[in-house]
């Protein structure tokens, strides 16, 4: 009888258990495993996302800029956020576990307290499913996110590149090597960032970044010429060497002074640098430049003129603001023979060119001068060129038919140099004033003729001493495509001033996203269970 009183009793807890407990437990343990595991996964991800750390910096020898943040950190970020929470989710809850087991299983407990246990155990495995959904929600938005940033970045990348395309296509941007032994053409400088000097191959839109890319050492660096990328340090990609400034903004425009050897060229050069920064505002680009025309100017004031070295030249650079120009003065033995003509590389690259006639190297010239011609020309220590111009025309044309366009030139500028003593002479009468019927009558009729069939614009001026600055700026003006304005009060561009994080911080925009990233992801999951707790107590 006493078996079937305990009976009974067991029986009425059981039914209480179920009926009242079971429930309450059961919702409580729900509630408590899905705001426990949101409260997890969000501290964790609070860790992972919130501070300025966790990113690696661009390894050495690759480019030294910061990924775009959407292109690869952040699927690193949403890996360590899952990394660090479901392993703090599963041991919490095997604790949970070991600790009822021992509490509500133990002995003779377990026969009243069992429901108890496996209302806990229950709610354990259904807060699954809200879980399942809060999880899809917030793994749904982060990838939305996600998507729509990388669309809106490459719309950007998209943009900006071909802004840059039309601009340098519109403009002609030519970009090219000064420097002897490369001559190369380039597509795109290397860039030196102004912090750490880093050198950056591939400073454009791209997976770095749209508008800036972050330098290892955390500056912010232009991306396109639009946006200032012009204020960099550029470097030739093939030699390493400095560029000028502005280069990719205006047109490099390579000026090849041609001649035979004592054509006069280095004298011409002289001249012209000086007219052009007398009448157009020139400047130097490099102050080495400038050293070297300071004494050229004195050689040139005592009319003692150094002859030009056998080297390959060095271009000569000048910022005439809407034009960088390359003017080229080689040893005039450079154009004695076809393999010292292909060694000129700056040939393949120019639309112009200033062709230099030595006229006491004309052999009709030589011919008819008279006694006191000679005299004269003795007197002043004239050097006629060894070299027939037409055969120097002749090599130059042969090395620039190698070029895809079959070596046009927009423009030349036929120089009839030693212009002073020419008309002193009686073969020179009437040189100054139409050299182009004079060379006609001086046996090149041929070169003039050959000159005017190639399409280009060609003209003809004399030159001599002293220099009539105005003509021979007016000249190169026209040559190089210039509209001929003074600009001697230009103000000179200032160095780009990179704006950047403290040494080890991530990327701004990392910080910006991470923080966007994790806020959004708690408004989901905060409206999610809310959702879930108004549709609990309506159902």
């Amino acid at each position: 009888m006493g078996w079937l009183v305990l009976a009974g009793f067991w029986l009425a807890a059981m039914w209480a258990l179920f009926f009242f407990v079971f429930p309450v437990v059961f919702a409580a343990t729900v509630a408590a495993a899905v705001l426990g595991a949101l409260l997890a996964y969000f501290v964790t991800a609070g860790t992972v996302l919130l501070p300025d750390r966790g990113v690696r910096a661009p390894p050495e020898g690759a480019e030294p800029a910061y990924r775009h943040y959407l292109v690869s950190q952040v699927w690193r970020d949403w890996w360590a956020v899952l990394d660090g929470s479901v392993p703090m989710i599963d041991e919490r809850v095997r604790k949970l576990l070991r600790f009822l087991n021992k509490l509500l299983l133990k002995d003779q407990r377990r026969i009243v307290l069992f429901p108890v246990w496996l209302a806990v155990v229950a709610g354990l495995v259904v807060a699954l499913l809200p879980l399942a959904a809060v999880a899809v929600l917030v793994t749904a938005a982060y990838l939305v996110t996600v998507v729509t940033g990388l669309l809106a970045w490459l719309a950007c990348v998209g943009v900006l590149r071909g802004a840059e395309q039309s601009v340098m296509l519109l403009r002609r941007i030519l970009q090219a090597c000064p420097y002897p032994g490369c001559y190369a053409r380039i597509d795109r400088p290397v860039y030196a960032c102004p912090t750490c000097q880093a050198e950056h191959r591939a400073l454009r839109p791209d997976r770095n970044g749209a508008f800036r890319h972050v330098c290892r050492c955390g500056a912010r660096l232009p991306t396109t010429i639009l946006l200032g990328r012009h204020h960099l340090r550029a470097l030739c990609p093939r030699c390493g060497r400095t560029l000028p400034g502005k280069i990719g903004k205006v047109r490099v425009e390579p000026v090849p002074l041609v001649g035979g050897p004592d054509a006069g060229k280095t004298t011409f050069l002289a001249v012209a640098v000086d007219a052009l920064r007398e009448s157009a505002g020139a400047r130097f680009v490099d102050q080495g430049d400038e050293q070297t025309f300071r004494r050229l100017r004195h050689q040139l004031a005592a009319g003692t003129m150094t002859k030009t070295g056998p080297q390959l030249p060095k271009a000569v650079m000048l910022d005439v603001s809407a034009r960088i120009l390359y003017l080229f003065d080689p040893s005039g033995e450079h154009y004695t023979g076809a393999s010292q003509v292909e060694a000129m590389g700056y040939l393949a690259h120019g639309e112009a060119m200033v062709l230099l006639i030595d006229p006491f190297a004309l052999p009709a010239v030589q011919d008819s001068l008279i006694p006191a011609d000679r005299e004269l020309l003795a007197a002043g220590g004239v050097v006629p060129s060894r070299e027939d111009p037409a055969d120097t025309v002749h090599r130059v044309r042969n090395e620039l038919s190698t070029r895809p366009d079959g070596g046009l030139q927009r423009r030349i500028a036929v120089v009839v140099t030693k212009g002073d003593l020419l008309g002193r002479t009686t073969t020179g009468q009437g040189a100054d004033d139409d050299p182009r019927t004079w060379l006609t009558a001086m046996g090149m009729g041929n070169l003039v003729r050959d000159l005017a069939n190639r399409g280009s614009e060609v003209r003809y001026a004399t030159s001599g001493l002293p220099p009539r600055p105005g003509e021979i700026a007016g000249l190169l003006t026209w040559l190089t495509g210039l509209n001929g304005e003074s600009r001697a009060d230009r103000p000179a561009e200032e160095p780009w001033r990179p704006r950047s994080r403290p040494e080890g911080r991530p990327p701004l925009s990392y910080t910006v996203v991470r923080r966007l990233l994790f806020a959004a992801s708690a408004l989901l999951s905060a409206g999610a269970v809310t959702a879930l707790i108004l549709w609990y107590v309506q159902s």
